[in-house]
């Protein structure tokens, strides 16, 4: 059914458990997996600028250590169940569009991840990453919650 299977990881519990849904997914079916880390940049703030281009690069490097981390448990975990997995880290300021393109370019075809089950203004205000690969990818998604 599924051969390669994208894991769109934040370094959350819930996208870790996300990932060990899709490692055992993936375990059943015979499959791959990728995981993928998506850094966000500190967004460009005029007034702030000075502060921020000097706290920019130590952000930068923080956050792509953390991303490692965060890809080599997932690879640990994929490993420990017999499960094939690359990983990759990218920058961008919108991770649904990032995870979106790595499906294609991966030739994945199931993006497993988590959701916070945001309703309301909480969702209004910050945005669900999951929605919006829903809303634009090409291969099924399935969202733990």
């Amino acid at each position: 059914m599924y051969k390669h299977i994208l894991l769109p990881i934040d370094g959350s519990d819930l996208s870790l458990r996300a990932a060990d849904a899709g490692i055992a997914l993936a375990r059943q079916l015979g499959a791959r997996v990728h995981a993928l880390h998506v850094v966000v940049p500190l967004p460009a703030v005029p007034f702030l600028n000075e502060i921020i281009a000097t706290s920019d690069a130590e952000y930068a490097d923080s956050a792509e250590e953390a991303g490692a981390r965060y890809l080599a448990a997932v690879r640990e975990r994929a490993d420990a169940a017999g499960v094939p997995c690359q990983c990759s880290l990218e920058t961008d300021p919108r991770p649904h569009r990032v995870i979106v393109a790595a499906a294609r370019r991966e030739g994945c075809d199931l993006i497993v991840m988590g959701s916070h089950g945001w309703r309301g203004l909480d969702r209004l205000l910050l945005g669900s990453e999951a929605q919006r690969v829903i809303l634009e990818s090409d291969v099924p998604v399935l969202v733990n919650r």
